[in-house]
């Protein structure tokens, strides 16, 4: 909504649209527009709220904290409201928040208290003596959920608070986070699993706070500063003094570089310029900083204006950004065959780093924002994720400039790429493909698969660019004076991917098919496999007939299964893996009894609210189940999430019992 509103039925649709937008950011953690963007929305909304206070409508994001309850969790009242701050872009509206602050407070001298706005999901700890009780999220800002279990996977939080002088009650108010490191180690494991990456760590944060099972979360490895102290039952009269009290009580808090007390608007400015400056060195993700009155006696004469507090607000540095020229548009060939448009970019400084790359998604997401060769564009690198083309700006563009198109040829092989029906990838459909092969040694060496370490993408392109390796079992033929030649090779590095390499060759069978890159051969595919040939010589005996009667694999999977190893190159490739020093075992199951899982069959359909389907299948397999792909007679139960798809309807014809995830839930304790 780019205008302002002008009638109530136009205000009633921006309700809407807002209630939308923090359905996505709050509940599913993916937003669909930036924080500026949301804000410029809520401006538009307070004004109009203002100007037409009976137009005002009670489910108004104004009105309320915006975060719902997460199904699953238990929700607890806050000791006092949990509360959201406004926003700041300029130095002309933090001056303006500055003249309200001095206005309201009639003159009477103010100081101020900066620190850093972390990108993260806010946080209330409950102590009672001293010892943790419970963490909430913001939830409604009344009542959170509680996810007590999931902070406590935080190593820094202290359960017994130390020091003295602790009140009997108290709630702490903080933010969990990720560190820039964590997020991209988490977002590469996800991209190896074939699962979505997050966007950004706010929304990792987020939504693994909200996961059930706090293994999970352990694995996450979340962080936590503290900053504010909720219903003030200490001592303390400020903000700054605040900060030193959590800090001594062993409260994880920011470095002390990071927390100012400031007199002037001009203080609190070089505050900001300074962390700006910093920003890139930070190890976690901050989007501005916090400013905040410090006398606390003060807050109680600024008060609350609906839900934000007059006393504090957000100075919000603008993203970063750069302006640079797309010199060329070029083609990916994935492992599957799919063409991705990647723009290549006169290289430009950005967030740290040099960018000279951005991927461009697809062809109808080029057509969208009409990206062309030769134009300059803005570009962004939010959350230290994959830079992505936020605008094109039409002033530069040349005359001559002609929309871009997807190739008709795979730009590899040549071939004519296809575009199927009700799909928006284009694809090269030959298999003997150039681009494809590249990929599927990739995918050959990822984690889910052989788990070759420090063999990435730029590796194998390397390898393969110098003749080294032309297929998977080539990797078990280099050695030291092979990958000497390689540019950037060192004596440390040459070691670390011969051993990576070596440690392979004693992989699991479920690994190894999974490496094959058989088509509709998943992981859980590969294990089913695995455990019902248990070895693979018996696995290269089965026909198509055999494969089909597997619970788990339907005739589509049993036909790609039986066209790959009917194949005589395919074989050929499986035997010289095997002289190479390859063997693939089998592996061990875990004897689980007394559990509703053990020794029963699983399909997942649908979209899952607090697990990805990877975490799903874990904790079912753990417990003694086993997980596939297809439905059939002999499929014990069918977890039905959102959206489910054929298989449910499949699981009603065959009378195969569904549950829901809140069944699925309760069956797991």
């Amino acid at each position: 909504m780019k205008k302002e509103v002008q009638s109530r039925q136009e205000y009633t649709l921006l309700v809407e649209e807002m209630i939308e937008h923090d359905r996505h950011y709050y509940d599913e953690c993916k937003p669909k527009i930036s924080d500026r963007e949301y804000d410029r929305l809520m401006h538009e909304l307070l004004r109009v709220e203002k100007e037409y206070p009976e137009w005002t409508l009670p489910q108004s994001p104004t009105q309320r904290v915006s975060e719902g309850p997460t199904k699953g969790f238990e929700q607890k009242a806050h000791l006092s409201p949990m509360l959201s701050l406004a926003n700041t872009y300029s130095e002309e509206e933090f001056s303006d928040w500055i003249k309200r602050v001095d206005k309201r407070l009639e003159s009477k001298k103010v100081n101020f208290c900066c620190e850093l706005k972390i990108d993260g999901t806010a946080v209330s700890l409950y102590y009672e003596k001293g010892e943790l009780v419970h963490a909430l999220t913001r939830g409604n800002g009344r009542k959170g959920d509680d996810v007590t279990r999931n902070i406590k996977t935080i190593s820094l939080v202290p359960l017994k608070l130390k020091g003295k002088n602790i009140p009997d009650k108290m709630e702490i108010r903080g933010e969990v986070f990720l560190s820039l490191a964590t997020f991209r180690t988490l977002n590469e494991q996800r991209e190896k699993e074939g699962l979505e990456p997050f966007a950004n760590p706010r929304n990792a944060a987020a939504g693994s706070l909200k996961l059930l099972d706090p293994r999970i979360v352990a694995k996450r490895k979340l962080n936590l500063i503290c900053y504010g102290v909720a219903a003030r039952p200490s001592p303390e009269s400020t903000q700054f003094d605040i900060f030193h009290f959590l800090k001594g009580t062993g409260l994880p808090v920011c470095k002390s570089d990071y927390i100012l007390r400031a007199e002037s608007l001009e203080e609190v400015l070089q505050f900001a310029e300074k962390i700006q400056e910093k920003r890139e060195d930070l190890a976690y993700e901050i989007d501005g900083i916090v400013v905040k009155v410090d006398d606390l006696h003060q807050h109680d004469i600024l008060g609350v204006a609906g839900k934000r507090p007059r006393y504090a607000v957000a100075y919000k540095f603008a993203a970063e950004e750069a302006e640079t020229r797309i010199n060329e548009i070029v083609i990916q060939v994935g492992r599957s065959g799919v063409l991705t448009p990647v723009a290549e970019l006169e290289p430009v400084h950005l967030a740290g780093s040099t960018i000279s790359r951005a991927t461009l998604h697809n062809a109808d997401e080029i057509a969208r924002k009409d990206i062309r060769v030769g134009d300059w564009v803005t570009i962004e690198k939010g959350g230290d994720v994959i830079p992505k083309v936020v605008k094109v700006d039409l002033k530069k563009r040349a005359k001559a400039s002609v929309p871009w198109k997807m190739p008709k040829n795979c730009p590899i092989c040549k071939t004519e790429v296809v575009n199927l029906e009700g799909e928006v990838a284009f694809r090269c459909p030959n298999p003997k493909c150039e681009g494809q092969r590249m990929r599927r040694i990739f995918y050959f060496a990822s984690k889910p698969a052989m788990d070759i370490d420090n063999m990435g993408e730029r590796v194998v392109e390397q390898l393969i660019e110098t003749g080294l390796v032309s297929r998977p079992s080539d990797i078990y033929t280099l050695d030291e004076a092979a990958l000497s030649e390689l540019e950037g090779f060192k004596e440390k590095s040459i070691q670390n991917l011969l051993e990576s390499i070596d440690a392979s060759r004693n992989c699991t069978l479920a690994r190894f098919i999974m490496g094959l890159g058989i088509k509709f051969v998943g992981a859980e595919t590969a294990e089913l496999l695995a455990d019902e040939a248990g070895d693979l010589d018996r696995l290269l005996e089965m026909d198509e007939d055999t494969l089909a009667q597997i619970d788990g694999i339907g005739d589509k999977t049993a036909h790609a299964i039986s066209e790959y190893l009917d194949d005589e190159e395919n074989l050929k490739e499986i035997e010289r893996l095997l002289s190479h020093g390859v063997s693939p075992q089998k592996k061990a199951k875990k004897k689980v009894s007394g559990h509703p899982f053990a020794g029963k069959s699983f399909v997942l359909t649908g979209g899952l609210e607090h697990f990805t389907r990877s975490e799903a299948s874990d904790l079912i397999k753990e417990r003694g189940g086993r997980v596939s792909g297809s439905v059939s007679k002999k499929t014990d139960y069918v977890l039905v999430g959102e959206d489910p798809g054929s298989k449910y309807e499949k699981a009603k014809e065959l009378g195969v019992t569904t549950i829901t995830e809140a069944q699925f839930r309760k069956l797991l304790d």
